[in-house]
C-alpha cells in the first residue's frame, strides 16, 4: 500500500484513541466525578491521616456534626483549634452535597435533614460497591471501605470511576 495513505490513515487511528481515552474516563458532572477539595486548610487537616473525601460526598449536616465530634472522629482524637475547626467546617458545607448549586447524585436515597456520617454506608456507594467481594475489602493494600485510592487511582483527583 502507498505510504502517503498509511500516514493519514494511522494519524487518524491515534487521534481516535486519544479521543476514546479521553471521553473513556469519568468527567465533571459524571456520577463517578466528586469536585476535591481545593482548601489548604482542609487539605492539609483532613488529607493527614485520610484521603480528604471530598465535600459534596455529604450533606452539609453531616459535616457539621462531624467536624462537632473530632475528639471521638471514628475511634481517634482528630481535635484541631477552634479557628481552624470553623473554617474548615464553613468550606465542607458550602460544598456540600446538599448545598445550593450541588446535586451529588451520591446522597439519592438520604432523606433531607439526616446526617450520615460514612460515606461507605450511603445507599448509592452500598449499591455500587455490592459487588465486591469482602476478602478484597480484608486486602491489607485496602484496610477498609474508607480507602477509596485502594482501587480509584484517581480518587484525591474526584475521580471515582472503576480502574
Amino acid at each position: 500500500m502507498n505510504p502517503s495513505i498509511l500516514r493519514p490513515l494511522a494519524l487518524g487511528a491515534a487521534v481516535l484513541a486519544v479521543t476514546a481515552l479521553l471521553f473513556g474516563r469519568a468527567r465533571a458532572g459524571d456520577d463517578d466525578y466528586y469536585p476535591p477539595v481545593t482548601d489548604q486548610l482542609t487539605l492539609q487537616e483532613c488529607a493527614s491521616c485520610h484521603i480528604a473525601f471530598p465535600p459534596s460526598m455529604l450533606p452539609a449536616a453531616s459535616w457539621k456534626r462531624m467536624m462537632g465530634e473530632l475528639d471521638n472522629h471514628f475511634g481517634d482524637d482528630a481535635s484541631i483549634d477552634a479557628e481552624s475547626n470553623a473554617a474548615i467546617t464553613r468550606y465542607l458545607t458550602e460544598h456540600a452535597g446538599d448545598a445550593p448549586g450541588q446535586a451529588s447524585k451520591l446522597l439519592r436515597g438520604v432523606r433531607a435533614g439526616d446526617a450520615p456520617q460514612r460515606i461507605t454506608e450511603l445507599p448509592k456507594w452500598v449499591r455500587e460497591h455490592d459487588e465486591v467481594p469482602k476478602s478484597d475489602w480484608a486486602r491489607k493494600d485496602v484496610g477498609s471501605k474508607a480507602n477509596c485510592t485502594a482501587c480509584h487511582i484517581d480518587a484525591e483527583r474526584g475521580y471515582f470511576e472503576d480502574d
